[in-house]
């Protein structure tokens, strides 16, 4: 905030500082004073708000507004003659610049967090398989900042002959009653309780009670899966909190304005990509025999079907040979992938491993059979042998991008491809295609996962 006030002052008013512009010299000063204060009081320091998720720049986004609105009321109000240059100039690179320390403040987070620094000391509390699951996410997903060190599991498995010693090789150190004394006896910083009947409201705000003189933060996870905070609310009833859950938006205005945006943004990636899609052309073209375009019949949005645009990466008769391959098939869902693929050309795998391939899709895009972000395009043969939840990967349009994309791409089974599909359709939102959009960049000049 020092430094946007700097910049707007040097910018404002050019030249040495004189009497005139002496308050300003006194503002810039005060703003980094000002400011964080102002971030805390929008809750952008809260600690469970760090390294995950938007929240955290949610709350610097609306100390930036509150800010600003807040010079503007005074000025007003005191009659004061304020160069709004300087305030319009100060205040948005301010907050911008806090944006990007943060940012970049995360990856240094996520980095330490990988190498197993900088972690909360996380006791589990719940039956066996639901432990194991979150053990086994928290070690896939380092960069949440959850080490789960100890276990507390019902008094059956907890002790006896038949008392379970680990789980997912961490220690089992008591039952749902020794919780609190484990959580002191190993430092503990947080309890994680995992949805069970023997955990009822009175048995979470008695273990509240008893953690809670050593600072222990208490973290339940409700049986639902795979949804996200926008739609769940807890409203009291009678002193009972509900958990209440609304139901995705899958139409109406907000679908419309998605449409829009899909648009807008893919006509701009036309025409600013169009000198690379010429070059990649021209190297399709010159190095194998075939067109540029390969064309495919996919599914979208309703069952409709559609033709989808992609640059041609393998081998002309590639769709002849594949069943020649089906038994080299490394994936263990109805998708088809080889990791070497002997029907990619040398250049398709380059287009492939930096999704190269996929920018004709910008075109489906502006037709509307496709949106920016959302599920994969399936085939034909692919839908047909879908089951149950799956089908509901339809109910909204085929995305160039999304969940899949950023979370592993090709290494992903099958059953992990479907659950990412599902929570981004009951979920989705303006937000979260724009979070997933800018994660797709890092995910592709990583190249990881595709082949």
């Amino acid at each position: 905030m020092l430094a946007a006030g700097v910049i707007a002052f040097v910018l404002r008013f050019p030249g040495v500082p004189s009497d005139p512009t002496a308050p300003y010299v006194a503002l810039t000063v005060a703003l980094p004073v000002l400011w964080v204060p102002m971030l805390a009081l929008c809750r952008a320091y809260q600690p469970r708000y760090i390294g995950v998720g938007y929240e955290e720049f949610k709350g610097v986004l609306r100390a930036g507004f509150i800010f600003t609105a807040t010079l503007a009321i005074l000025a007003y109000a005191t009659k004061t003659e304020v160069a709004r240059g300087y305030v319009v100039m100060a205040m948005p690179l301010g907050t911008f610049l806090d944006l990007v320390a943060r940012y970049r403040l995360r990856k240094w987070l996520h980095r330490k967090r990988w190498n197993g620094e900088c972690m909360r000391r996380v006791v589990a509390v719940g039956h066996r398989t639901s432990v194991g699951d979150l053990i086994r996410l928290l070690r896939q997903k380092r960069y949440h900042g959850m080490d789960i060190v100890a276990v507390c599991l019902p008094p059956a498995l907890a002790s006896g002959d038949d008392a379970v010693h680990e789980v997912e090789g961490v220690p089992v150190l008591g039952d749902f009653a020794q919780t609190a004394a484990v959580a002191e006896r190993i430092g503990a910083d947080s309890v994680a309780v995992l949805a069970c009947p023997e955990m009822d409201g009175v048995a979470l705000r008695r273990l509240a009670w008893q953690i809670e003189r050593d600072d222990v933060e208490l973290v339940v996870a409700p049986a639902l899966m795979d949804v996200t905070g926008p739609r769940i609310s807890i409203r009291p009833v009678s002193g009972l909190p509900l958990l209440h859950v609304e139901h995705p938006e899958l139409d109406g205005g907000r679908r419309v304005l998605k449409g829009l945006v899909d648009r807008t943004l893919s006509l701009a990636g036309l025409l600013l990509l169009s000198p690379l899609l010429l070059v990649v052309a021209f190297l399709i073209k010159v190095t194998s025999a075939g067109p540029v375009m390969f064309k495919q019949v996919r599914v979208g949005r309703g069952g409709r079907e559609f033709t989808v645009l992609k640059f041609r990466t393998m081998v002309q008769d590639a769709e002849a040979r594949k069943n020649a391959l089906m038994e080299h098939n490394e994936n263990d869902g109805v998708l088809f992938k080889i990791r070497e693929d002997p029907r990619i050309t040398k250049v398709g795998r380059w287009l492939r491993r930096y999704s190269l391939d996929e920018l004709p899709q910008l075109f489906n895009v502006v037709r509307g059979d496709m949106s920016l972000v959302g599920p994969r395009p399936p085939l034909p043969e692919e839908v047909a042998q879908y089951g149950g939840d799956v089908y509901r990967r339809l109910v909204v349009k085929p995305g160039l991008t999304g969940l899949w994309q950023v979370s592993g791409r090709s290494d992903l089974t099958w059953d992990e491809s479907v659950r990412l599909d599902l929570r981004y359709v009951d979920n989705w939102s303006l937000a979260l295609d724009l979070q997933i959009m800018w994660k797709t960049w890092s995910a592709v000049f990583r190249g990881s996962g595709a082949y």
